[in-house]
């Protein structure tokens, strides 16, 4: 995964080049990704653990699937391609894009496209990614936070901010 092919975007998240995801990385290059939040009921969530192989933010807990857009990738393909690659989960349409995220230290200077499925599982778990998941309790989520969040990403702290800022409801 180290060597994919990412497009770099300006401010704007206008494509102005593209790089190895190493080398975005490790200039703190502007670039996009995609998280999904599945929910299997309108206060439960699934939660993965990031595998401890992972560069970035390992075996700390992350939204359900998420992942960089390639080179010449929408955002909504993206989407479809990281639940099937990382849950097991085929869509036949795109999944509900809640917001974007302007690329910051805080989301690894990313622009996020935030997007929500429902879905009850059981998924397939993609063991190179995911060391696990859990299934949590939306009060639950925010008395962790609330307590500092150990072991969630800056990412997923700043997705659920704005989550829970915008209301999004069912």
């Amino acid at each position: 995964m180290k060597n994919e092919c990412l497009s770099v975007v300006d401010e704007y998240d206008r494509v102005v080049g593209t790089r190895l995801r190493g080398e975005i990385h490790a200039l703190g290059l502007r670039h996009r990704a995609v998280h999904i939040l599945v929910f299997r009921t309108d206060d439960e969530m699934f939660l993965q653990k990031r595998s401890m192989t992972k560069d970035i933010n390992p075996g700390l807990w992350d939204t359900a699937a998420a992942g960089h857009v390639d080179a010449g990738e929408t955002y909504d393909s993206c989407a479809m391609r990281e639940l099937d690659e990382e849950l097991g989960i085929s869509l036949a349409n795109t999944p509900e894009l809640l917001f974007k995220l302007p690329a910051s230290a805080e989301t690894g200077m990313e622009f996020v496209h935030v997007y929500r499925v429902f879905h009850p599982g059981p998924f397939q778990l993609n063991e190179e990614e995911i060391d696990g998941g859990r299934w949590i309790a939306l009060e639950e989520f925010d008395a962790w936070l609330d307590g500092g969040g150990k072991d969630v990403t800056n990412t997923l702290k700043a997705i659920w901010r704005e989550f829970r800022k915008t209301r999004h409801e069912r």
